[in-house]
């Protein structure tokens, strides 16, 4: 079956002039917004609520996207088993890549040791500037984690705003369509128009990517300045040779054992990265990725799945910047964590960073929460990377929101359902016609 809603957002929109492209239009929009930050900085701390509001305008259609996906591509299925079955695969696959980054960020920190020798007194820290992020770890409980996927009511899933609320009503509203059979086949019918509307109306929000992007940019660099980032020179620059080198190296690996190019992935979503890059945050590109991913040959079953679960439990970027900027922290306040010691961190790391979602801020309060519950490291020694975390977010963002495209692309290989020579087109930007389309879903090779 052809996917239905393939008129409204599966084929690649014409090729115009260079300045019609969003990522030209995003990419321009970064640069004037560095500028405007640097030489103006007051109105560039003025325009942040253009970032904003594209943010909202974003999250407002990211409930509704996700469930609509989730919901016709299991209930297309029908098969349940296969639905548990990429569940967990997909965690499987979190799991893994998820500890493989905290040991990653691990290793470089004791190899770079980009704290070392500024001996920093923790006395002397200001732990006010980091008490408001040291409150919401403190409130962060695996239980209060586990309750809080459960909604209020149906309807608070689709409004709060909570990504794991939306997933979970969606996949038990899809598994029910999916056993009522034919007599629900009227609702899918519904649904997926719906979602034709609904991804016409991405397409209409993206078009304000560039103004967003603008505002956010520019008071990044008016509030925070790129001269904070020379008293830390060390350690940012550490993180994100890092996070370029797990992209590359181990993401890289795992892309050509899948019979694809990483760097090509990349070029296949530059707009969608250079939005995540401008906004720092990568629920800004949620609503694209998800579009993009089916069109690269990956069925609606297995995005609707793994791209939201991914965005809350597969953080490659944010486990790197736990692990790293939590032993930065120690070399600097001259902390030496013995090998125990930091294995307990690792494992720490990891619980405390499964439910933080792709938005701005999220990894410094899992850090928070980490260092909270390690008593050697201080938590007020935060305070040393507060000025530059904003510019390591972004990085964060990519990171993650790679790696959860190459998530999507290898559970849909492992599954069996994916169409390689649909992947390989996407990829080469070749266009796509409606009858070389991916089925919603197919039986597994």
């Amino acid at each position: 079956m052809i996917h239905p809603d393939v008129d409204a957002h599966a084929t690649p929109p014409a090729a115009g002039p260079w300045y019609t492209h969003l990522y030209v239009q995003v990419l321009i929009a970064i640069a004037a917004g560095v500028l405007l930050g640097h030489f103006a900085p007051t109105t560039g701390e003025a325009l942040k609520p253009l970032g904003d509001a594209f943010i909202k305008l974003v999250k407002m259609i990211i409930a509704p996207v996700i469930f609509l996906t989730i919901v016709t591509g299991i209930a297309g299925m029908r098969d349940l088993a296969a639905v548990g079955r990429v569940a967990g695969k997909a965690f499987a696959y979190f799991l893994f890549f998820s500890t493989l980054a905290l040991i990653v960020g691990l290793i470089v920190a004791n190899v770079v040791r980009p704290g070392a020798g500024l001996n920093i007194d923790p006395a002397t820290l200001d732990a006010g500037k980091v008490a408001t992020y040291a409150a919401k770890a403190h409130e962060s409980t695996l239980t209060g984690f586990l309750l809080g996927v459960i909604p209020d009511t149906f309807v608070s899933a689709l409004t709060a705003g909570n990504i794991l609320q939306t997933l979970f009503t969606a996949i038990l509203f899809g598994i029910a369509l999916a056993m009522v059979g034919e007599r629900g086949e009227r609702v899918l019918s519904a649904l997926t128009e719906l979602s034709t509307v609904v991804f016409k109306l991405v397409a209409i929000v993206m078009k304000a990517a560039p103004i967003g992007a603008f505002g956010a940019m520019a008071f990044t660099i008016g509030a925070y300045g790129v001269g904070t980032l020379a008293n830390l020179a060390a350690l940012v620059a550490t993180f994100y040779l890092t996070a370029l080198l797990f992209v590359l190296v181990v993401l890289g690996v795992v892309a050509r054992a899948c019979g694809f190019s990483i760097l090509k992935l990349i070029s296949y979503l530059k707009g969608e990265l250079l939005l995540v890059l401008g906004t720092s945050s990568s629920e800004s590109a949620l609503p694209s990725l998800i579009e993009k991913m089916e069109r690269a040959g990956c069925p609606k079953s297995v995005v609707g799945l793994v791209v939201p679960t991914g965005y809350s439990f597969n953080l490659d970027g944010t486990n790197i910047y736990m692990t790293l900027a939590a032993l930065f922290i120690a070399q600097a306040t001259n902390v030496d964590l013995t090998l125990g010691e930091q294995l307990l961190l690792l494992g720490v790391a990891m619980l405390s960073s499964k439910g933080a979602a792709g938005v701005t801020g999220a990894g410094f309060i899992t850090l928070a929460a980490t260092l909270s519950i390690v008593p050697s490291v201080p938590v007020a020694g935060m305070a040393l990377i507060l000025g530059v975390d904003r510019f390591m977010s972004e990085c964060r963002s990519l990171t993650n929101f790679i790696g959860n495209a190459v998530a999507t692309v290898v559970v849909s290989r492992w599954e069996g359902v994916l169409d390689h020579a649909q992947l390989t087109r996407a990829l080469n930007g070749e266009s796509l016609r409606v009858d070389q389309m991916a089925p919603d879903a197919v039986s597994p090779d």
